[in-house]
This record gives structure tokens, C-alpha cells and sequence, in this order.
């Protein structure tokens, strides 16, 4: 199952980059999206993701 997190602090290409980045270090494959401000992963993997996102001041919450 699918998680769709908000992370509003997303703004740009570069944003997107560092995201993808920072999933691939801890194994995570999940679809960032700039247009909606979001990233999807799989349901296990959303607590990884989301300590994750903080660590590069990028934090995220269960979109609505």
C-alpha cells in the first residue's frame, strides 16, 4: 500500500534532486512530485522517510 506524504517545503527542481537523494541513501524508492508537493512510498517504509526528510529540512506529513 501507498503513502502520499505533503511535504510543503518543496519549490523547485533542485528540491526534487535532493529528495531523490536522499531516499536512495536509505534504500527507499518512492515518486517525488513537484507539482503536487508530495513524495509516495510504500506504507513501510513512511516512518524511514519521513526522519529522513527531516534530517535534510524537508519535513513531511500524511497528505490528506
Amino acid at each position: 500500500m501507498k503513502v502520499v506524504l505533503s511535504v510543503p517545503d518543496m519549490s523547485c527542481g533542485h528540491c526534487v534532486a535532493r529528495i531523490r537523494h536522499a531516499l536512495e541513501e536509505i534504500g527507499v524508492s518512492g515518486l517525488v512530485d513537484l507539482d503536487t508537493k508530495t513524495v509516495s512510498v510504500n506504507q513501510e517504509d513512511e516512518e524511514s522517510t519521513r526522519l529522513k526528510l527531516e534530517t535534510i529540512d524537508y519535513p513531511a506529513e500524511k497528505a490528506v
